[in-house]
């Protein structure tokens, strides 16, 4: 009984990034996304709520599962101070640390997405979407951040505990509308966040940073469905161009991001997490594969795959079917080793290292 009760709050663990309810008084912001209390999308559709988490618990014990997680460790290459010494002076280089969290270099400058260092991606400490392997490197270890990006503020993106490791060694947070309310209850100093509407642009040090559209929501409780904003972004410099999706559904915003803003040396497309039960706001390989052709992307890296349990699909299938995919449509994919350094123009890593795992 005690299992299946500890199971059953681990089942509402993952729907606490997908329930939504009425949002508390908030003030009014000067956003077309924002109207009556929170943000919306530009199309409408039903996301889960409680009313289904019946059916959601009964497919969670019903449905068998296979290959849930790897069996064997996920190969995993340290980022030490000597690899970050030995990068070139002048080169845009990223560093995948698992899931959605990148570490890159512009530059002399270092930057996070989307930085997530905690076991789980959850509210609680002992249940809730466990890690796959470690990062490849500790806050501790890291260099001075120039500035770390947000897409949204779902747990498997924002960790609090990540923010409040990394207070005083970041320069500037850049996140979508109304996420800094977070940050600086977490501790975070508001001179040092820059809160973006949808095109709406940044520039810190090197890089334009441009806030774009994505088709997802919000919510890191019961009370708060999207009281802030989720983004995809556009991140330049004077020599290269890097897309990043966030979190969303397949929609023709990512046209429209291409026509303003492509072509990209470099896409990074959430690849995972995909489910009949939420198909508005997570893409199926097939739809990640037409945002990098619809964004105008070079090289497509899939991310959102491999670190958290997070859907029903086996954990791997991300990755066999957009690597298939990505032959059939001639398109450049790199699947990097979590830790190993890219430069976003070379000739990168394709090694399936998923293979074998299970």
């Amino acid at each position: 009984m005690k299992k299946l009760v500890l199971v059953s709050l681990g089942v509402l663990v993952m729907l606490f990034t997908f329930c939504q309810s009425q949002p508390k008084q908030t003030e009014v912001l000067h956003s077309e996304q924002f109207n009556a209390g929170k943000f919306h999308n530009k199309k409408q559709f039903e996301n889960m709520g409680l009313a289904d988490l019946p059916a959601y618990i009964h497919r969670y014990f019903s449905e068998k599962r296979v290959d849930i997680s790897p069996e064997k460790p996920i190969p995993v290459q340290q980022i030490t101070q000597q690899v970050l010494a030995t990068l070139p002076e002048n080169s845009f280089t990223l560093f995948r640390l698992g899931h959605s969290s990148f570490l890159i270099k512009v530059k002399q400058a270092y930057w996070l997405i989307d930085p997530v260092f905690s076991e789980r991606a959850s509210p609680f400490s002992f249940m809730g979407p466990k890690r796959f392997h470690e990062t490849p490197i500790d806050i501790e270890a890291l260099p001075d951040i120039e500035g770390v990006i947000i897409s949204h503020n779902h747990y498997d993106h924002l960790d609090k505990a990540a923010i409040k490791a990394l207070n005083g060694k970041v320069g500037k947070y850049v996140v979508p509308l109304a996420l800094g309310n977070d940050l600086r209850d977490w501790g975070v100093a508001a001179d040092n966040i820059i809160e973006l509407d949808w095109w709406q642009s940044a520039q810190v040090g090197e890089l334009s940073l441009t806030s774009t559209p994505a088709q997802h929501f919000s919510g890191r409780g019961l009370s708060d469905g999207n009281k802030t904003l989720w983004s995809s972004w556009v991140i330049k410099n004077q020599d290269n161009s890097l897309f990043y999706s966030g979190d969303s559904g397949y929609f023709d915003g990512f046209a429209e991001i291409g026509k303003q803003y492509g072509p990209f040396d470099l896409t990074i497309i959430e690849t995972g997490a995909y489910d009949k039960d939420w198909p508005d706001v997570h893409m199926t390989p097939e739809q990640s594969l037409q945002a990098h052709l619809d964004v105008r992307g070079g090289k497509m890296l899939p991310a959102h795959n491999g670190t958290f349990d997070l859907a029903f699909h086996p954990w791997h299938e991300p990755f066999e079917r957009i690597v298939d995919l990505a032959k059939q449509f001639q398109v450049d994919i790199i699947t990097p080793i979590v830790g190993e350094p890219i430069d976003i123009k070379e000739n990168n890593s394709r090694v399936a290292w998923w293979r074998g795992l299970n």
